[in-house]
Parts: C-alpha cells; sequence; structure tokens
C-alpha cells in the first residue's frame, strides 16, 4: 500500500512540475514585444558605419535588414530553454559586435522570461561559430549533443548542441548529466 501511495505521490509531483514548465512556456511565447523590457535593445550602432548598411536587402519600411536571430521557447530534458534555432549575419557586419549584442538579448530575454538556459545547435565545420559561442560568449557542450550521448559515434554527427544555463537545476541537467537515484539521467 506505501509504495503505491508513493508512486501517486512522485506521480503527482511530476504533472505539477510539467504544468508550471508548461505554463513558463506559454507566458514566454504569448508575450508580444520582447524588447519592450529591454529598450537600450532596440538600436545597434557600435562598430557599426553608414558603409556597412547594405541597401540591397533593404525591406523597405525601415533600416537594412543586416541579421537576424529566430528563437523559440521550448522543454529540452525538463528543463524550460529559449532555443536560438538561427542567428544570421551580412557578412559585412560580422565582427563588429551584433551577434554578440543580439545574444547578450536572447539571453536576457530567456532570463526575464524564466528559462532556464539558452541552447543551439552549431556546425563542428562553422570554427568561427564555434568558437563564438565557445570562447567568446562561454556557451558549453550539452549532455544532449551528440558528441556526449554517443561519443563513439559523435564524429559521424555534423554538429553540436550547445547551451549556457541560468540555474544550478538547469546546468546539472544540461551540462553535468547528473544520475538520479534510480540511474537514469535527469
Amino acid at each position: 500500500m506505501e509504495v503505491s501511495k508513493g508512486k501517486k505521490l512522485k506521480r503527482k509531483e511530476v504533472l505539477e512540475k510539467k504544468k508550471a514548465i508548461d505554463s513558463l512556456i506559454k507566458a514566454a511565447s504569448i508575450e508580444k514585444d520582447h524588447l519592450a523590457s529591454f529598450p537600450p535593445f532596440r538600436n545597434f550602432n557600435r562598430n557599426v558605419s553608414e558603409k556597412d548598411v547594405n541597401f540591397s536587402s533593404w525591406t523597405g519600411d525601415g533600416d537594412p535588414v543586416v541579421g537576424f536571430v529566430h528563437y523559440r521557447f521550448v522543454v529540452e530534458e525538463d528543463v524550460p530553454v529559449c532555443y536560438v534555432y538561427e542567428l544570421q549575419l551580412e557578412r559585412h557586419v560580422q565582427g563588429k559586435g551584433l551577434g554578440k549584442f543580439l545574444m547578450q538579448l536572447i539571453e536576457l530575454i530567456a532570463c526575464k522570461s524564466r528559462m532556464g538556459a539558452v541552447m543551439l545547435t552549431v556546425q563542428k565545420v562553422n570554427i568561427l561559430a564555434m568558437d563564438f559561442y565557445m570562447n567568446k560568449l562561454r556557451y558549453v557542450i550539452s549532455t544532449i549533443s551528440p558528441s556526449k550521448v554517443e561519443p563513439l559515434f559523435s564524429v559521424e554527427k555534423s554538429y553540436e548542441i550547445l547551451c549556457k544555463t541560468f540555474d544550478h537545476a538547469s546546468k546539472v541537467k544540461l551540462t553535468e548529466g547528473k544520475l538520479e537515484n534510480d540511474g537514469s539521467v535527469f
């Protein structure tokens, strides 16, 4: 009887945690303007001159588009995260701080939205991107990356999954892969 009661309590606890995570994801996802809380990030004019702006990419209703970041709020390993799907910059503005600026903004948005981490996928052959994320921004290879999950087969995989965590529990789950009492990775 005690075992059954313990399982019910454990299941209830797991469901409550899942519901709380789902609520965080939903609240972050329905936010209309993530920039509203960060007015200084509405403009970037450091290290970029007029000649760096490529008007061939101008959309016609404002400043020319020289880069963008695409992100979503998702759950990885029971951790709510902000996952960066794309960060792309025109070549002529690379190395001028815009990528770092955008990633700092994403990190602020993730923290404000109470996400446990920012995660992203990088192609291994993109040495500049790997250096940018790992050395300049201090992202680390996640425990869910192919090189950590299947180290013997990681040579065959062309990418790594990187993350930057914001709290101890997320760090344990996404970068350290500690074992639970039953031996499973949580």
